[in-house]
């Protein structure tokens, strides 16, 4: 599956069928990765989905609410992928199909930044629940990558080298968006792409 900006953030434009509470958590999705969770406003969330606003308390009664269900969601997308990626036999090619996921937004990362490292970073300053639920993001994703470099045979390293992995798309992910320059992304790709080779 091709990640686009519209099936990352799973919006549906208006006038697709769909119901209403599926089409606040998709709007939610995009306004949250687009303009941050504390800048979005239900008001904002409900005319996107071109729902009333009144109506969006019958399906959330806060915006922690529909955060929770995006995060809920985000979770199944990512589910989704390691199930997808696991279907590859070869352990370094799976790796290298996250690269290969992260370079086909490396466009949308020049603009909003990592959808998962950005939530996770503007949820952790304020901590609770919904920060160690977003967490969950990241750490879900650790443990995928440590369990690909377990089956490189890498065992008692590989949780370090998952960390180094991970920062490293972080860490590139923020200067993409830092600088503007999608390139970088591209960059750090094929460094991390000829790294996995030498191991």
């Amino acid at each position: 599956m091709i990640m686009t900006h519209e099936n990352l953030t799973g919006y549906v434009p208006k006038g697709r069928k769909n119901d209403k509470r599926e089409r606040l958590v998709n709007a939610a999705n995009k306004l949250i990765y687009e303009q941050t969770f504390h800048t979005t406003t239900l008001a904002d969330i409900a005319k996107l989905a071109d729902v009333p606003l009144g109506n969006v308390y019958y399906y959330f009664k806060t915006k922690e609410a529909i955060l929770d269900a995006v995060l809920n969601k985000r979770l199944k997308q990512w589910q989704s992928l390691f199930n997808q990626w696991d279907q590859i036999q070869d352990t370094k090619d799976r790796l290298k199909a996250l690269l290969a996921h992260n370079m086909e937004q490396s466009d949308t990362y020049a603009r909003f930044g990592c959808m998962m490292g950005t939530l996770c970073q503007e949820l952790g300053k304020q901590g609770g629940v919904l920060s160690d639920h977003a967490a969950k993001l990241m750490q879900d994703l650790l443990n995928w990558l440590e369990r690909q470099f377990q089956a490189l045979g890498k065992n008692d390293m590989s949780a370090r080298l998952a960390e180094y992995f991970l920062s490293s798309l972080q860490g590139m992910s923020l200067l993409t968006l830092t600088f503007k320059q999608p390139e970088l992304m591209g960059r750090q790709s094929r460094h991390l792409e000829e790294w996995l080779e030498s191991l």
